[in-house]
């Protein structure tokens, strides 16, 4: 079910109506048959796979929680009995068998999702290995390919699966006793195949509350969701084809013009995945339910740390709470910190333990996106420019005092800004062109090229011609700016609510007829970037 169609708006009102007729306590069954319902509409054999997660991490998370609950009861019937070395063998085998159970789970469900995002990396890398032994050996070579689809959102529903698992194994919430309700959690189709990674107590909360139909909820939810339509398939849908022209054939262009088609990637990728966002965050509004939000103006972002906790929030947080504290918080980390601070001084024991923790987890996040070695390079440079800022911190303060600048300069806030864009537009480019010498390639390209275009189809060869539709799109875009200025001390909803009747009405109007007439066209049946991860 392609989620730009007219058939995905017609299954969301279809399921709001229901959603609302049922009686309260049976709302969340709703949910539950029209997730199961999407997930097979976009094909049957994955929801197996989806299953299989569900309910390893069910039953693991009720016998990890019985083992929890079950040592508590015990400490609490013998506390006058019970000596603290008693308490500490109790607590140690306790332990190795809540891990146990959580290891095993761990491995069966991450080694799905490595058998499905890697294995046909790892063929071809054993098929060339083996080609090039034969070749020595003056052999036939073999020829053979092979590939395999990953069931839809798989890497999604894993970690938030395996982070609801790890909070009830550090007993930072209850399991969930209902199968169907944990099915549910799992399974929640706005979500399901990009996101947000959400957080158990804070989802849970909103599925299996009561909620009645309320029209605030739904005007605004659809307001989000046709702005999310706008955005994806009016602009990111619209200039998909340009991007890959230049990215294929970026010899063929000019170095400024090169550059336009990088930066014209980095609007493409977030209007199409916070265009996505929009679309379901309005589809949960509209239900009552409020999702934790994935964005937050990312390219107004001052630093590379910061634009990270700005774009795909919730996967940060995943990276930040189960790997980068887990390493930060181990003894041997902080035995790091100690032997360094009593060597090298106090800011470098306080530096090496969290830029050991961020090295594993820029890896973690490359080899996340994608087992290849443009990925890796991605996620290393990330780390690199990460950490490097956390080390020359205070040479950096230093530096501006010496030179009288203010952070809350305007010029300095606004240079931050578009040095952080362009850092991070050259960065998304390694992976995206093809293999890694092929996103160095274009780079160097861009810095290499130095002819002036004349004209301006020289400067926009791979633009056919300007078009009422590219009108449409540059106005949009522009309103999408516009939009983000607002949002810094506004919501742009709120402010667009106080508005006349009649003015809401036609603007709303004017968007749908635009996307119909330009996202229509344009739209490449609901295929979305970051559903490939």
């Amino acid at each position: 079910m392609a989620i730009t169609s007219l058939v995905f708006l017609l299954f969301v009102f279809g399921v709001m109506l229901v959603y609302y007729i049922a009686p309260s306590k049976y709302q969340w069954i709703v949910l539950l048959a029209a997730s199961i319902f999407f997930y097979l509409s976009c094909g049957t054999w994955g929801i197996f796979f989806v299953l299989i997660t569900a309910t390893s991490v069910y039953f693991a998370a009720q016998k990890i929680g019985a083992i929890t609950e079950g040592q508590k009861a015990y400490f609490k019937e013998n506390k006058d009995t019970l000596s603290r070395d008693d308490k500490k063998i109790i607590k140690s085998k306790n332990t190795k068998k809540r891990r146990l159970i959580l290891i095993l789970t761990l491995i069966l469900n991450f080694g799905i999702l490595c058998a499905f995002k890697y294995v046909d990396v790892y063929w071809d890398l054993a098929l060339f290995s083996a080609n090039a032994v034969f070749k020595l050996l003056g052999l036939r070579t073999i020829n053979g390919n092979f590939s395999i689809i990953a069931p839809l959102g798989l890497s999604f529903y894993t970690f938030q699966a395996i982070g609801y698992l790890v909070d009830v194994y550090w007993d930072n919430c209850k399991p969930e006793k209902n199968y169907l309700k944990n099915l549910l959690f799992v399974s929640f189709f706005p979500q399901v195949t990009q996101g947000p990674i959400s957080d158990y107590s804070q989802l849970s909360a909103e599925l299996f509350s009561k909620h009645k139909f309320d029209y605030d909820h739904f005007t605004r939810g659809f307001q989000r969701m046709l702005w999310g339509f706008g955005k994806k398939m009016v602009i990111a849908d619209f200039i998909a084809p340009y991007v890959q022209n230049v990215f294929h054939n970026y010899g063929s262009y000019t170095g400024i013009s090169t550059l336009i088609g990088a930066f014209l990637y980095s609007l493409q990728i977030y209007t199409d995945f916070s265009g996505y966002m929009d679309i379901m965050c309005g589809v949960c509004e509209m239900f009552g339910i409020r999702l934790t939000e994935n964005f937050e103006r990312p390219y107004f972002s001052k630093s590379i740390a910061e634009y990270w906790r700005r774009w795909h929030i919730t996967l940060g947080a995943w990276f930040k709470k189960y790997i980068y504290y887990t390493i930060g918080m181990s003894g041997w980390s902080r035995k790091l910190g100690q032997k360094s601070k009593e060597k090298f001084g106090k800011f470098v024991g306080q530096t090496i333990p969290p830029s050991v923790a961020l090295v594993v987890v820029w890896l973690a996040t490359g080899v996340w996106h994608g087992a290849t070695g443009a990925y890796v390079a991605w996620g290393a440079v990330n780390g690199l420019f990460i950490i490097f800022s956390i080390w020359m911190e205070p040479n950096y303060t230093r530096l501006k005092n010496k030179l009288h600048i203010r952070e809350s300069n305007f010029w300095w806030r606004l240079f931050q800004v578009v040095r952080t864009f362009t850092l991070v537009t050259f960065i998304k480019v390694l992976p995206e062109v093809g293999t890694l010498r092929e996103g160095f390639g274009l780079i160097f390209h861009i810095f290499r090229d130095h002819t002036l275009p004349a004209t301006a189809a020289q400067l926009f060869p791979f633009a056919e011609s300007f078009t009422l539709k590219t009108f449409f799109v540059l106005l949009l875009s522009v309103l999408l700016f516009v939009h983000s200025l607002l949002e810094r001390k506004n919501d742009v909803r709120d402010l667009f609510g106080k508005l006349p009747l009649i003015v809401r009405i036609v603007m709303l109007s004017l968007l749908l007829i635009v996307i119909a007439y330009v996202g229509i066209p344009a739209s490449n049946e609901g295929g979305f970037l970051y559903a490939k991860f």
